[in-house]
């Protein structure tokens, strides 16, 4: 009975001719058929997959914003240029800044670059990291490391040397 009922309808709308036919510019719709748009990945990513982090469309430009504000907030602040913490947080900040501006349009390819997470985790860890920062600016944690301390190691990777853990009897 449905069957009927709608090869009926299609018939009767298939003799249907539009008297004022308005024809649109292709152009016009191209920006939306022209990309297939597959869940989950680029920009039609609709889930990270994590318990409450949504995915972001704009998550490149903000790794660009939130790793900046990183910078000049340590730029600005009395954390010594030789603190350890500052020189890696400049190195992975200047180095992910770089690959988000190289490939703005490429959420994959800067997850693939960092190695570090979704886009989504990158700029959440830079939001993070500024509360470290700010935490390690106000406990001035930089003057408790004494960076001139000369550290002996004793490492002997052969253990027949020593007479350690071997089996003398063998």
């Amino acid at each position: 009975m449905f069957s009927r009922i709608v090869s009926h309808t299609v018939k009767r709308l298939g003799s249907v001719q539009p008297t004022n036919r308005v024809q649109l510019p292709r152009a016009s719709f191209a920006h939306f058929s022209s990309a297939a748009i597959v869940p989950g990945i680029g920009r039609g990513k609709t889930s990270t997959g994590i318990v409450g982090l949504p995915a972001d469309r704009d998550a490149v430009s903000k790794i660009i914003t939130s790793y900046q504000a990183l910078l000049d907030h340590m730029a600005s602040s009395e954390l010594p240029e030789n603190a350890q913490y500052r020189v890696d947080l400049e190195n992975i900040s200047n180095y992910r800044i770089k690959i988000a501006t190289e490939n703005p349009d490429d959420p994959e390819m800067v997850e693939e670059l960092c190695q570090c997470g979704q886009v989504e985790e990158l700029v959440q860890q830079a939001e993070l990291e500024m509360g470290v920062l700010e935490m390690y600016l106000k406990e001035r944690l930089w003057e408790d490391i004494d960076y001139e301390v000369d550290v002996e190691i004793h490492h002997n990777p052969d253990p027949s040397k020593d007479g350690e853990g071997l089996d003398d009897d063998n």
